[in-house]
């Protein structure tokens, strides 16, 4: 069972950039595919980015494409998501969260999740 834990919100001003960490343990990290989603106050849980296992494959939202960056560090057990131009419609808690092997962006198919790490971008 793989433990993930994020780090590195806080509060930022529209246009300012944030790097958000996600550890993990108790897995053979490089068998995971791992991403990013994220929940504004209200609304549904909805995805970001995902890394498959060795980092060659990536896929973004629509919403922050262009202006975030998904990697990853296997040595480290490790995922972080660059985030840039930041407005204050990419306030939420974003999650990290992972899956064994298979690579998705499907929020359902997801199996370990931290607890998540608030972002706010204030105006």
């Amino acid at each position: 069972q793989v433990h993930v834990v994020e780090s590195g919100g806080g509060l930022v001003q529209a246009g300012g950039s944030l790097r958000l960490s996600c550890a993990a343990s108790g897995g053979t990290f490089s068998n995971y595919t791992m991403a990013w989603f994220r929940q504004a106050p209200g609304k549904e849980r909805k995805f970001v980015a995902a890394i498959n296992w060795n980092g060659r494959t990536k896929y973004y939202a629509d919403s922050l494409k262009g202006r975030s960056t998904i990697s990853r560090d296997n040595a480290k057990n490790a995922v972080y998501l660059q985030m840039n131009s930041l407005q204050p419609e990419d306030t939420a808690v974003y999650y990290c969260a992972a899956r064994w092997m298979q690579f998705t962006t499907n929020e359902g198919a997801y199996d370990y999740w931290g607890q998540g790490t608030q972002v706010t971008v204030s105006s």
